[in-house]
């Protein structure tokens, strides 16, 4: 067998099959590349409409791996493209068709060969056989071919190899206008020489959606599209062609079809968007990147149809030049392509961009078109200019946050931003900074202000020079004028100002006691208007006791009465006085000064008792009272104070006492008539304060029999709190007994159980007194329900005994806690068996024998094995 290839014509190259070679060496044909067809005869409508396809030529390129361009000689009315379909150019009727063939070339861009083929166009109103006979359906060849199932028996003698049929595509053009249905390409088998064969075609388009595209008549096998294709809906159809007897059974192995859908130009191209914005900086160079516009094609890219150029259309204004943007055909970048942008001047650009398909093509390709705004960005190109070389303003002195002058500047640059704004500066005539030039945000004007107090005095007038820029820097290359300096001239005002003393407060030191019409000091005042004639006269403002008087002129300070530290009006002996100073301008100015005297304490008070009255009962006690002494001078005109009872009447020392407490500036008066005070210290000792001459000796023994009532009756309680507390002696708790003996335990000693009893079975004798006990003993509260226990109790009982104690005692709430303070009895200053430093093992022993451990048992034996024994 043999397959012939072809390039892209719309009808499928038969395939036979079941062509065996004869003889052995007998090789195919050799493949000639060209058109199908020395002359195709094409019938076309009678009116065609611009891009409608008209017919295809079928080149033959024979694996060729070079691509071939078709030319037709016709170009104003035909076009062909990379597939060699011909559509028409413009709209064309019947009477404009040219008389003469057209031509159709086809070069290989490889090797530069071409090849020419003929097309003779044949309206559809021409009549006769003759037309009937040279027409040809549109875009179909004159000819149905065949795709021939391949074989599956071979003669025996010659056995084909076995491989897979490669069915070339058939490509159909989309958007045919038939007539339909459109015979494509006749299926057949060899085996519908000697039966009756049925053909049919699976697939979508075929029996699955959409279905009804494809049909094939199932007996001679005639494939067929039955409406136009869309290739923007679906680019291809893969069908199965089948081939069965009229049992139904298959009678061939089932073939692919693949059917192209060949692209026409029927899309424009659409813009993503209508209109583009874009920005580029005044003032930029040559090649500066601006923007990309987008445009999509719905056509297929890969050919002609989908493959777009850009252009513009337009520019609008063309200034300074028609030409200042250029847009990459393929990409759609626009750029600057000339200098000379200035937003002052022109502040946007709109430019029509056009995208056509078919590369560009004016007269095939397909167009359409969307607005691009390209607004231009300032730039600081502009500087800010004074409007005038000097301004001019004036200001009071001592006014400050006044505003003196504004300064206006003009910026041609875009208003409200950075570009724009100005900033003013003082570079001159301020060297003590009194002023500043904040800018107002709404006019862009610059404010001079005072910020510190100006002085007439001192300067009359201020020149002061101001620089205005912007908050950005310029752009490169461009420098500030002249203008953008200017000149401030600012005359001071005199001002009546007022007075002040000095120092103020003016501070002196004088001793209290002044006598009246005593000069103290000057207290003057300064004007500070030098260039003002003015007097200044001196008044009293604020004189709270009234001690002074002012020299209206000299400002003299005399005394008007005694000066006293102690009085109201003075604190911390400090006296304030304020002053007028007022001067004779229009209208006048006064200031206030403060005079300080400080006082200096003299000895001009004698103390006085505090309280001065005090009533003392007759009671017990208290009888006395505590007074002190107050005195308005300060030390050492106060205290310490000297306290003692008057002399007259003569009754006040023997009925009365003083007596000076802890060394303060206080006393005691002790009432001594009837009574006497009597103090007990802890020894028991009785003193007595008493003023003899004032008591009976009957008095005085009653005194001393109750001392000794009270001392026999402490003795008889110290006594009977002895008595719970046992001679140390007889303690057998404090000895120190020997425990050498491996005895028989408790039963071998002589122990006096009966001192393990309750208190509650000592003798009567015994028994503590109420209302004494040790400082460890519990509260005085109901006695808690104890054990009792026999007189002499086995020892056996003894354990059950303390336990049951042990009990009691956890229950019992009036028992001391565990870490109460206990106080135990004293054991001795000392013990005969002297220190146990003697047990320290510091030393290591190894000059010590311990054989002697080995006689006492066999428990020893082992210590005496391990201390005793070798070093092994």
């Amino acid at each position: 067998m043999y397959s012939l290839h072809e390039g892209s014509g719309l009808v499928l190259l038969v395939v036979l099959a079941g062509l065996q070679i004869a003889a052995e060496g007998r090789g195919t044909p050799p493949c000639r590349p060209g058109f199908s067809e020395d002359v195709y005869k094409v019938v076309v409508p009678d009116i065609t409409e611009k891009g409608q396809p008209l017919f295809n030529v079928r080149f033959i390129s024979c694996g060729r791996g070079g691509l071939v361009q078709f030319e037709c000689s016709n170009p104003s009315d035909f076009r062909i493209d990379a597939y060699g379909v011909v559509y028409a150019a413009r709209t064309l009727q019947h009477s404009v068709l040219p008389a003469s063939p057209l031509q159709i070339k086809a070069s290989d861009t490889t090797t530069q060969q071409q090849w020419v083929t003929q097309v003779r166009l044949t309206p559809s109103t021409r009549s006769g056989q003759q037309v009937q006979e040279d027409a040809v359906p549109p875009v179909m060849s004159k000819d149905v071919k065949e795709i021939a199932f391949p074989s599956r028996n071979t003669d025996s003698q010659l056995k084909r190899m076995k491989r897979d049929w490669v069915i070339p595509p058939i490509n159909v053009p989309e958007n045919s206008r038939g007539p339909f249905p459109q015979e494509l390409v006749r299926i057949r088998s060899d085996h519908d020489k000697n039966r009756s064969l049925r053909y049919s075609v699976t697939g979508p388009g075929a029996d699955q959606p959409p279905t009804g595209i494809f049909i094939i008549d199932p007996i001679s096998g005639e494939l067929s599209v039955n409406k136009p294709l869309d290739r923007e809906h679906i680019p291809n159809f893969h069908l199965r062609a089948h081939a069965v007897d009229l049992n139904g059974n298959q009678v061939e192995n089932p073939i692919d079809i693949v059917i192209n859908v060949i692209d026409m130009n029927d899309n424009r191209p659409e813009f993503t968007h209508q209109i583009w914005n874009g920005t580029v900086p005044e003032g930029s160079k040559p090649g500066t990147f601006v923007m990309t516009v987008t445009s999509v094609d719905k056509d297929d890219p890969k050919t002609a149809n989908g493959m777009l150029r850009y252009k513009i259309l337009s520019q609008n204004p063309e200034s300074p030049t028609s030409n200042m943007f250029t847009i990459n055909n393929k990409t759609g970048g626009i750029i600057t392509v000339a200098a000379g942008l200035d937003r002052e001047k022109v502040p946007q650009y709109t430019l029509i961009i056009q995208a056509t398909d078919m590369e560009g093509n004016p007269m095939y390709g397909l167009s359409n078109t969307a607005t691009a705004v390209i607004r231009v960005t300032d730039i600081n190109d502009n500087p800010p200019e004074f409007t005038a070389e000097t301004f001019f303003g004036e200001v009071p002195e001592n006014r400050v946050n006044v505003i003196v002058a504004n300064l206006t500047v003009t910026d041609k640059d875009q208003p409200n931003t950075p570009a724009w704004n100005a900033v003013y500066k003082i570079t001159g005539g301020d060297p003590t900074g009194r002023f500043s030039v904040p800018t107002d945000p709404t006019t862009n004007e610059g404010l001079v202000t005072v910020v510190k107090p100006i002085d007439y005095e001192i300067s009359r007038t201020y020149v002061l020079t101001v620089e205005a820029r912007n908050e950005v820097p310029l752009a490169r290359g461009i420098h500030s004028p002249r203008q953008s300096t200017a000149t401030v001239s600012i005359r001071v005002i005199d001002v009546n100002e007022s007075p002040y003393f000095e120092p103020n407060p003016k501070l002196i030191k004088l001793e209290e006691g002044m006598i009246p019409e005593t000069t103290l000091t000057t207290f003057t005042a300064q004007d500070p208007d030098r260039f003002m004639q003015q007097t200044i006269r001196y008044s009293k403002l604020s004189d709270p006791a009234n001690w002074l008087r002012i020299d209206p002129n000299t400002g003299r300070i005399t005394t008007t009465a005694v000066l006293d530290r102690e009085s109201p009006f003075v604190k911390n002996s400090l006296y304030n006085a304020t002053f007028l100073a007022s001067d004779s301008g229009v209208p006048p100015a006064s200031g206030t000064g403060t005079l300080q005297i400080f006082l200096l304490d003299i000895n001009d008070n004698a103390p006085k008792v505090f309280p001065q009255e005090a009533e003392i009962c007759e009671k017990p006690e208290p009888n006395a009272i505590n007074i002190t002494a107050l005195d308005g001078d300060l030390n050492p005109n106060a205290g310490p104070f000297a306290f003692e009872l008057a002399h007259r009447p003569s009754d006040v020392r023997r009925n009365w006492t003083i007596t000076r407490i802890n060394s303060l500036d206080r006393a005691r008066i002790q009432a001594l008539k009837h009574r006497i005070r009597l103090h007990l210290n802890e020894n028991m000792q009785v003193i007595i304060f008493c003023n003899m001459r004032s008591f009976s000796p009957s008095v005085c023994l009653l005194v001393l029999v109750l001392m000794f009532v009270v001392w026999m009756k402490r003795r008889d309680k110290e006594r009977q709190a002895k008595q719970l507390l046992i001679d140390p002696e007889d303690d057998v708790r404090d000895n120190i007994l020997k425990y050498d003996e491996e005895g028989g335990g408790e039963e071998d000693q002589d122990y006096d159980l009966s001192q393990l009893q309750q208190p509650d079975t000592i003798e009567p004798d015994a028994i503590k007194p109420v209302g004494i006990r040790r400082l460890d003993e519990r509260p005085l509260h109901p006695e808690p329900q104890y054990p009792m226990r026999s007189a002499a109790p086995h020892p056996g009982d003894i354990g059950d005994f303390i336990n049951e104690g042990l009990k009691a005692a956890d229950n019992d709430p009036t028992a001391p806690p565990y870490d109460s303070l206990l106080v135990f009895d004293y054991e001795g200053s000392g013990s005969t068996a002297g220190s146990l430093s003697s047990l320290n093992s510091s030393s290591s022993g190894g000059d010590q024998d311990y054989d002697y451990l080995n006689d006492w048992g066999p428990r020893f034996r082992k210590l005496a094995d391990m201390y005793g024994g070798s070093d092994d």
